[in-house]
């Protein structure tokens, strides 16, 4: 099948190599759903409705909301059509997958059928403004983003097109004037996100956009949409894109995001926006969670891979920086050991100076030197570069160098290396757990015999429990490991108590070598959620781990933490906490501030730090550095917790 490139979110005068930036697969490593092609399919023409692609004569002449049908799926796909009448609302002229907006002036008295289609020229430019009336030929066709495998919702499109001007259209508008936009607000996207198909495809359903946000967006696909005074749950990414929220009070934290707090919060008023605007003569604000933009934001809607629904801008508002600040946790008091989790993000040294810089700034000034933190996502060192290295010293030294000429302590570190290309992440990368800690607050108890496979074991000396060699890997050559980073156990020494800490990083839910999670906008309601299986067998392998610990030695002081892919109400969170073994200090924390990472618009929680019964009392903190700036060092946020000895 012929394939398509996604393209940028924004134009630009410039050559698109001028300004590099991450690629499309890179990305999608952080994303539900991973996918390396776009697929155009052809779908079967409707019974007796069959035409000859290349008469013009035998060619239907429907309007666009005969185009659009009442489902996701045209009626007509497959067909060709001839003089589709409409005006022209926007023009991506720009990337691989160029073309225009159609939409039709004289609408239907029907909610469900839109008056907007997407005319696809490819490479090429179109050639046309908005404000044009046009009559459209071409042939009808469904798209799937990222490929019908990705689970994606559909765009109707016409493609192989072919117009001529229509100074006026049946409805009596001159060329040049455009069709009304359809505003967005709390009362006209419901609450309910989708209808509930058991998990199979709600594409052949009629629909119901009074009822659902899905529907309602469907029902608007290639139409003027229109948001006014709207704020920024999502920051601006690399991809010239953002994240609004069309309802304030869905869910908000108190910082401006929108919680993703339960698999049933899927918070439909969220909507990303990126522009049709030529980037060099209409920069992309670069805003923040709690950023506003004001007046009108508008333009045609559309679907895309990375998000589902946009809001493809024309006109955008104008961008009201709130002024969010940087978090600093407090520093830990003499009787308090203070451990925190970090994701790194792909850190090697090939990464830019200025992300070790910037990442010890947030250990010294934003976290307060813990006495001990783990890592993740530390790269070999060679990075991305496939040669066969696993070793990470240097990543290691880097970061630690770093962090004391920032004016923090002399971490030392600990880690092992993992076998070549089995433990998942960028290709190449070899991305493992690490701990840090700092000699002049705790002790590290190096045991020998820790390996890339050989398992810890929980041993009892002196009637105590305490591992077989540290560090070690918890049951690395488990099947639950595959493609997935193996934890790290190690024995710390804290005020002449022994404290046994977990570093963590569970299997992503974008799947990586393995299936990832359907995605939450896509057509399959509800996604399926193929990778959580996984991580709750690595949730039993690491509650197994903490139960031995603990079969010697109730009291024993255990921390778990890292980035553990899921969501405090995931099963895999519960799997842990099974058995009292472990708990959640952030369940201290205000329900809506139970955040670290933000994803398409949701701020939600995939880093935990968990602490045995016996670890004694606990204060949590999440430390908000970046998941909600457009300039980040890491996707996460780090975290904190402080035990009292």
């Amino acid at each position: 099948m012929p394939s398509r490139s996604p393209s940028p979110s924004a134009s630009s005068s410039a050559p698109l190599s001028a300004s590099p930036s991450p690629s499309r697969p890179a990305r999608s490593a952080a994303l539900t759903v991973a996918a390396v092609c776009s697929t155009l399919l052809v779908l079967p023409a409707s019974t007796g409705a069959a035409a000859s692609p290349d008469a013009a004569e035998s060619a239907t002449a429907p309007r666009i909301h005969d185009i659009q049908g009442r489902t996701r799926l045209s009626p007509l796909a497959g067909q060709s059509v001839a003089d589709v009448p409409g005006i022209v609302t926007g023009v991506r002229d720009f990337g691989g997958s160029r073309g225009f907006w159609l939409q039709d002036p004289r609408p239907d008295r029907d909610r469900a059928t839109s008056e907007g289609i997407f005319v696809y020229t490819g490479g090429e430019s179109p050639g046309v403004s908005p404000g044009d009336a046009l009559r459209v030929s071409g042939k009808v066709k469904e798209y799937y983003p990222g490929g019908k495998e990705a689970g994606n919702q559909s765009v109707t499109e016409l493609v192989d097109a072919s117009w001529q001007p229509a100074d006026r259209l049946s409805s009596g508008a001159p060329s040049g004037t455009l069709p009304r936009a359809v505003r967005l607000t709390p009362h006209s996207v419901p609450e309910a996100y989708a209808p509930d198909a058991g998990g199979g495809s709600i594409e052949d359903r009629t629909l119901r956009p009074n009822r659902y946000a899905l529907d309602r967006y469907e029902s608007l696909e290639g139409m003027r949409v229109a948001v006014r005074d709207v704020r920024v749950t999502g920051p601006t990414s690399a991809y010239h894109d953002l994240w609004v929220t069309t309802d304030p009070k869905q869910n908000p934290t108190p910082r401006g995001g929108t919680l993703y707090g339960s698999y049933q919060d899927q918070n439909g008023a969220r909507l990303k926006v990126s522009s049709l605007l030529p980037l060099d003569e209409h920069p992309f604000p670069a805003a923040d969670v709690g950023d506003e933009l004001r007046g009108t934001t508008e333009g045609p809607l559309d679907f895309e891979q990375y998000g589902g629904y946009t809001l493809r801008a024309n006109t955008l508002g104008e961008h009201r920086d709130n002024g969010l600040k940087r978090e600093r946790t407090r520093k830990q008091r003499r009787n308090e050991l203070a451990v925190a989790t970090y994701n790194v993000e792909n850190l090697s040294p090939k990464s830019a100076p200025a992300k070790f810089e910037r990442l010890a700034e947030g250990l010294v000034t934003n976290l307060s030197s813990p006495d001990i933190v783990t890592v993740e996502e530390v790269q070999d060192d060679t990075g991305p570069t496939d040669d066969s290295t696993v070793g990470a010293g240097k990543t290691l030294t880097m970061l630690t160098d770093a962090i004391r000429k920032a004016g923090g302590p002399s971490y030392q570190w600990r880690q092992i290396d993992p076998a070549d290309k089995a433990d998942g992440g960028q290709p190449g990368g070899n991305i493992r757990v690490a701990f840090l800690y700092n000699p002049e607050r705790v002790s590290f108890t190096d045991r020998p015999g820790g390996d890339t496979t050989t398992p810890v074991q929980v041993v009892k000396e002196g009637g105590k429990p305490a591992l077989s060699a540290s560090p070690a890997r918890i049951a690395p050559q488990d099947p639950a490991w595959k493609a997935s980073r193996k934890p790290l156990a190690g024995e710390f020494r804290f005020q002449g108590r022994t404290v046994f800490v977990v570093a963590n990083h569970f299997s992503s839910k974008g799947g990586g070598d393995l299936d990832g999670d359907q995605p939450l906008e896509g057509r399959f309601q509800p996604p399926a959620r193929h990778s959580e299986p996984q991580r709750v067998k690595q949730a039993e392998l690491l509650n197994r781990f903490v139960r031995d610990i603990r079969a010697i030695d109730p009291k024993a002081a255990i921390v778990a933490g890292g980035d553990f892919n899921d969501f405090p109400f995931s099963p895999a969170l519960k799997t842990l906490r099974s058995g009292r073994a472990l708990t959640s200090p952030m369940n201290q924390l205000p329900a809506d501030e139970r955040y670290g990472y933000v994803f398409n618009g949701n701020s939600q929680t995939l880093d935990h730090l968990l602490t045995s019964p016996g670890a004694g009392r606990a204060e949590y903190d999440i430390v908000h550095i970046n998941s909600e700036f457009a300039d980040q060092t890491s996707d996460h946020d780090p975290s904190v917790v402080r035990l009292r000895r």
